[in-house]
């Protein structure tokens, strides 16, 4: 009987992984959280990168590209993506034998329900072998969540990225900004470009505004937040600076911007 080619199917997930190869920076936020350092065997190279909210735990961990031959190279026994590798990384993956770990989309803060932040960490801790580290970062998830829902504000806030874009109903930004009190500025669903014709002459009472702490970052000369119109909200409104590592990805640490916002909109 000849050998077939190995199927998905065919793949079993590790019990506990010990050869761990993230792909890119949202993997490895979940990877060097959740799992013992002697599991990790490589890192995206964006892992230490300004945006990585884990940066300071990936100092030292070796990384790799998201390259097959580079990856096959170090034989791992899980590999854990989110994007990297590009769309056909899993089934090639699973293909040579080696069973992918897919990171979740996050779409929500809900305790319970598929798509909410604490069921994506399940579901990754279980994967990594880690479940009890990921029931205590759950919990303490939502008891952060609790904390801040228990007083509510009302007031609205614009979220305004420096490329010029800002987004309403139906994402996870949408879902902090509800979560720390506050009523998204931008009511129609998607991600848009700043809604300059409505600003000048409606403001927010908050600008939620990210990636802008880095001087090392300017907007492009074409970008949205350059105009008069946003440059003004940002002298004239109430700003809550979030750091890109917050809101780069979909995870635990969405919880540092909602209780910086709530922090900062106490009357």
């Amino acid at each position: 009987m000849a050998c077939g080619a190995i199927t998905p199917s065919d793949v079993a997930m590790p019990e506990r992984p010990m050869r761990i190869v993230s792909l890119d920076y949202c993997a490895d936020q979940y990877v060097l959280k959740l799992a013992d350092r002697e599991q990790i065997l490589a890192i995206s190279p964006d892992g230490v990168k300004s945006f990585s909210y884990m940066r300071a735990a990936a100092e030292g961990v070796p990384t790799v590209r998201s390259i097959a031959e580079d990856v096959l190279v170090l034989k791992p026994d899980l590999v854990v993506r989110s994007y990297g590798g590009g769309p056909n990384a899993m089934a090639f993956f699973e293909g040579a034998g080696i069973p992918v770990l897919q990171v979740g989309w996050s779409s929500n803060l809900n305790p319970e329900g598929q798509g909410s932040i604490p069921a994506v960490i399940a579901q990754m801790a279980e994967g990594l072998g880690q479940a009890e580290r990921g029931n205590a970062l759950i919990a303490e998830f939502q008891t952060r969540l609790n904390t801040v829902q228990a007083g509510q504000d009302e007031r609205s806030a614009l979220y305004m990225t420096l490329a010029g874009v800002t987004t309403g109903p139906g994402s996870l930004i949408h879902e902090m900004l509800q979560a720390a009190g506050l009523t998204n500025f931008q009511e129609e669903a998607g991600w848009h470009s700043l809604p300059l014709e409505r600003l000048a002459y409606e403001q927010p009472d908050i600008i939620a505004a990210a990636f802008f702490e880095s001087a090392a970052r300017s907007p492009d000369a074409w970008s949205a937040s350059r105009h008069p119109i946003a440059r003004r909200q940002l002298s004239n409104q109430t700003v809550i600076p979030l750091e890109g590592a917050w809101t780069a990805c979909g995870g635990w640490f969405l919880m540092d911007a909602v209780e910086a916002l709530a922090a900062g909109t106490e009357p």
